[in-house]
């Protein structure tokens, strides 16, 4: 690139990242928000709820990318345009091209990007935010304990806690256990949930434990530590089912027998593998959108309000359109082709109109004239 074309490149690309920054802040904020169940209800860790919420990003990554740019664009092109910038370097020889050619290979390196997320980064976290939820929902200490409520679990055990401190630690814990023969009391200072050796136990401390047999006798125990075995509470028939949105490009093209069983229909994975591939070229849209917008059309002084409402206008029902096709393809599997050519079609009307502006167009009445003067 030659140095105007540089200067160009960074004076669109800071405002692009700026509002992809800002719109990946409202996002993360949202998703934080709706996180908080993890700890208001699950008893999980500040930690755990800040690792989904990041899981999250690859996801709206994907979405607000080509929002982002189209955004950046329009407030830097506006920018240029107005401070006839953009007059400056047509003046001094640069063609068309030459002058919009920063702007298309920014929007090429964002659909590179988004591109990158959507094949490799989105599968990935989406897999590890199923696993992190699936063990929060089979969670031993989620299931069994509740600050302040008797909670009762399987095979007749019962647990009270008075407090959970944000640590994981459990106060004044009490346990009963009725399994039909026995009744086994345990109760507790502090406890803690952990593993040993693989097994889930739940480890008491400075405590007593005490176990009526069946004949009526009252056994006691009293104790500074105690490790009490949870394994035949631990049980669960519970498997992970992923998403089309959890699998990886591959699997969505050939899915095993056991993916179609659980993820969805053939249909569906395809479709989800299609809208991978092609949800890059929105990045290209918003580019050649912004770009017709500003640079499709005279100067004006007073602003270009009314094309941007339209080019915004038309960038919102091209992604809305998209999206449909996306749903419309999982039972209709020629229609993944449009996936990719509505997309097309828009990029080559929005560089239709962009390089008319070479050539304004003449009245009928002023070719006439000019048709009469040549002939006369």
């Amino acid at each position: 690139m030659t140095l105007i074309q540089r200067y160009l490149f960074r004076q669109i690309s800071l405002p692009v990242v700026a509002a992809c920054a800002a719109l990946a802040g409202i996002g993360i904020l949202s998703q934080s928000l709706d996180q908080l169940e993890v700890i208001v209800e699950r008893g999980q860790s500040v930690w755990v709820m800040v690792k989904l919420t990041l899981l999250a990003l690859p996801q709206l990554l994907s979405v607000i990318l080509p929002i982002g740019l189209f955004v950046g664009a329009l407030i830097a092109l506006t920018r240029l345009q107005r401070e006839q910038e953009m007059t400056a370097a047509f003046a001094g020889g640069m063609t068309r091209w030459q002058v919009i050619s920063p702007a298309a290979r920014l929007a090429v390196l964002v659909a590179l990007v988004t591109l990158f997320v959507n094949l490799f980064m989105l599968p990935w976290a989406q897999h590890e935010a199923r696993r992190q939820a699936f063990a929060i929902r089979t969670d031993l200490a989620a299931l069994l304990v509740e600050e302040g409520q008797f909670v009762q679990g399987p095979d007749g055990l019962t647990v009270y806690v008075q407090q959970i401190e944000q640590n994981g630690l459990l106060k004044n814990l009490f346990v009963y256990l009725d399994d039909g023969k026995k009744v086994t009391t345990w109760n507790a200072s502090e406890a803690r949930f952990g593993r040993a050796g693989g097994v889930p136990v739940l480890t008491l401390t400075d405590g007593s434990w005490q176990q009526y047999s069946s004949n009526g006798v009252l056994n006691y125990l009293s104790f500074d530590n105690y490790t009490l075995d949870l394994t035949p509470f631990a049980g669960t028939t519970e498997v992970i089912r992923y998403k089309p949105s959890d699998l990886y490009l591959r699997q969505l093209l050939n899915p095993s027998p056991k993916l179609l069983e659980t993820a969805g229909s053939r249909g569906e994975l395809l479709a989800e593998a299609h809208s991978r591939l092609s949800s890059p070229l929105y990045a290209l849209v918003a580019m050649a959108l912004a770009l017709a917008a500003i640079l499709g059309g005279a100067f004006s002084r007073t602003g270009y309000s009314l094309r941007i409402a339209k080019a915004a206008g038309l960038f919102l029902l091209v992604r809305v359109i998209g999206y449909g096709l996306v749903a419309a393809s999982a039972w209709n599997a020629w229609m993944n082709i449009l996936q990719y050519v509505v997309p097309i079609l828009v990029i080559a009307v929005a560089m239709r109109v962009l390089f008319r502006a070479l050539k304004p167009r003449r009245s009928r009445r002023r070719r006439a004239g000019a048709l009469k003067a040549r002939t006369a």
